[in-house]
Order: C-alpha cells, then structure tokens, then sequence
C-alpha cells in the first residue's frame, strides 16, 4: 500500500478535456452494430469499475455509444448513482452514458478511472448536471471544469496501492453476492416447494386500512432550517436510512401532504428511477415525509413486517414489479400496481422460521460489509486529490 503520505509538490492543474476524450461512435441500430453485448446504466454497480453484467443489442432500440476495451463508461444521468466503469470488452452501451478515453500524455490511463471515483471528482459532476428529476452533466461543462493532479510517477504509485484495494473490495462483493444468491435460494426453495402452504395476498391488503399506500411530495424545495425530514430513493441506498443529510421540508408543504407522512415501523420502498428498494422507518424519523420516488408501506400490525418486506426483497416478487415498470427517460410504478403486487404468504410459524434463518444468515456476513466499509475509506483517502 502507501508508506508515505502523498505531496502536492508537482502536481499541475489541468481541465478534463486535456486529460480525456469524449468517444461520440454512435450507433443507431443496436441490432446491426456487430458486437454482442449492450451495458445499461442498470448494469452498472455504484462505485465499482468492473463491468458484471450486460444485455444483448437486440434488445434495446434507439441511438447507443461504442465503446472499445480500456475506454471508461461514466453515468451522466444521476450522478450521485456514482457509476463509472472500464470495459473489457467491445461493446455499445446507454446514450445516458459518455465514453471516455484517456489521453496517456497526461494522465496514466488506468488512474483516470479511479480519479473518476474520487469524492472532489463525483461532486463537482453533480454540481454542474442539470436537471430537477433526472440531472444530467454534459460534456462542454465537464470538459471546461479544471482539476488538480499529481504527477506520472505519483499516479502510478497511487494505481498500485488503489488497484490491490480493489481487488479485495471485489473479493468481500463476491462474498456479500454469494450470501445474498443464497437468501434468494432459500425463500424461492421454501415458497415455491410441493408440500408449501402457500396463499397469495394483495399488497394492498397487507396495509393498515387507515394508512393506504401512497407516494410522497411532488416537489419537496430546496430546503428548509428546522423544517420536516424528507426521504428520498438515495437516502436509503443499502436497505437503511441514512439521516445525516436529509431534506428538510417546510412544515406548511409537510401538512400539504400530510397523507405520506411516515410512523416508526413504516417500510418504503422506491417506485421511481430505482425501484424496488426497501428499508424501514426508524423511530427517530417519526413524523418524517417522503419524496415521489418512494411510497409507504403501513404493514398491518397483525403480520409480519420483517417477513413482508423478505417478500417484497425476493426474486419472485422483484420480477413482478419488473412486470409492471414502464417509462423510457425514468422508469416507475404506479400505485394501482403496486397495491397489487402478490405476496405469497406461508403459515405464520414458516414465516417467523425464514425470517430467522435469513436474519443469521445475514448477519454471518456483517463482518463482509464492515470490512467492505473499511476498505471504501480506505480507498477513498488514497485519493487525497484537492482544489488548489
């Protein structure tokens, strides 16, 4: 790894379209570009630069982007998805992406991709996209914003130590993937056996009658001291809220909407962008609001919320939601749709049964996901990259 700390002395000032090409191949009939593999924003994991998954251009229509091996595959679209990737393979990919090519005579083409990674790279792209429900960052203002950075020798240095963390980032994903394939396995196993006492119910019959599903504000501002906690689809990324930078609605938009305002307990899950999201409301945001994107789930209390939402996680009821998802620039579902999202339901003591096994299984790998974390600060302090 490092064994000492980085110096700023020689590091130049450059913009980024000195350091990178934009790659503008298009490609208007996916079906006849010659290559066998399409890369969607969907396919693209947040902060990794591996590609994992793909489709096939006959199955997308409308103008694409080529792209070659070693050439960087950047969201444009929601930035804060953080997705950057390098190819490894010819390919096309989403019009909602730009490909980059490196220009080796001033930046080693392998750090590119990591210095995209960085924290002063991504927020400065989100400052300067445009756009309210979907921003977007075009080329002319990404070309013309200006960066700091270190020499060849200090980036290649800096390529090493970041490459070895990498790989065993990518190490702890395959594990948190293979624990995650599992409980996939299990529930899928146990709801779809011969023997299994199986009956299906309407979401919308899981919920308090009182407290229907609904979705939240339409337009939430730009923010309010002191006002109402509003949660947005990026608030709760990986199955929780995160509460530390929360919208804060005023109190007179929150009485607007007072039909979406959430209960300690309450389970949403995203309906807009990224659907099909889940993490439940904690009591410390008793009274807090939600964005569009997310509706809220009141679970009945005479059900198992932990084994709803296991459900809802699962696969099979994943595929009815993809079933049920329309839209081209931001893909949704309605309300009406998702009420009627069929959950199978075992017999109350199988339900606490799974839900259990699930719970160990899953804590068996929390030592994966703190160390996962260890290595993202890592990695993310290895990039000590910063405005002169």
């Amino acid at each position: 790894m490092l064994e000492r700390p980085i110096s700023r002395a020689g590091w130049t000032r450059a913009r980024f379209d000195q350091i990178a090409t934009q790659i503008n191949d298009r490609v208007d009939n996916p079906a006849e570009a010659g290559v066998e593999r399409y890369v969607g924003l969907e396919h693209l994991d947040p902060d990794s630069l591996r590609i994992r998954r793909w489709g096939e251009p006959t199955d997308v229509e409308s103008t694409k982007l080529r792209f070659q091996p070693d050439d960087i595959i950047f969201g444009k679209r929601r930035v804060y998805q953080r997705k950057v990737a390098v190819a490894d393979f010819e390919g096309i990919c989403s019009a909602h992406a730009m490909v980059l090519r490196a220009k080796p005579d001033a930046v080693l083409p392998e750090f590119l991709p990591f210095f995209m990674q960085s924290d002063l790279f991504m927020e400065r792209a989100l400052s300067i996209s445009v756009g309210s429900l979907s921003p977007t960052i075009n080329w002319k203002a990404l070309a013309a914003e200006e960066f700091l950075l270190p020499p060849i020798q200090e980036q290649a240095r800096l390529v090493e130590a970041l490459g070895a963390t990498d790989t065993l980032i990518e190490s702890y994903r395959a594990v948190e993937k293979n624990a995650h394939d599992l409980t996939d396995s299990l529930v899928h196993n146990l709801i779809t056996r011969p023997d299994a006492e199986i009956t299906s119910i309407f979401l919308e019959d899981l919920v308090e009658p009182d407290r229907p599903i609904c979705y939240g504000i339409l337009m939430p501002g730009l923010g309010h001291p002191g006002g109402v906690p509003v949660i947005k689809v990026k608030d709760y990324p990986d199955g929780f809220i995160i509460e530390g930078d929360l919208l804060l609605t005023t109190p007179e938009l929150d009485e607007e909407y007072r039909r979406s305002r959430l209960r300690s307990g309450d389970l949403l899950i995203s309906i807009r962008g990224t659907i099909g999201r889940l993490a439940f409301v904690p009591p410390s945001l008793d009274g807090a609001n939600i964005t569009q994107d997310t509706a809220r789930l009141s679970i009945r209390a005479d059900m198992n919320a932990n084994y709803v939402r296991l459900m809802l996680e699962s696969a099979d009821v994943q595929q009815q939601i993809a079933r049920f998802t329309t839209g081209l620039a931001v893909k949704g579902i309605n309300i009406g749709e998702l009420r009627k999202l069929q959950i199978p339901m075992l017999p109350e003591a199988e339900q606490a049964l799974l839900v259990d096994r699930v719970r160990q299984l899953r804590s068996s790998v929390g030592d994966v996901n703190s160390r996962l974390s260890e290595l993202r600060a890592m990695r993310s302090s290895m990039m000590l990259v910063a405005e002169g």
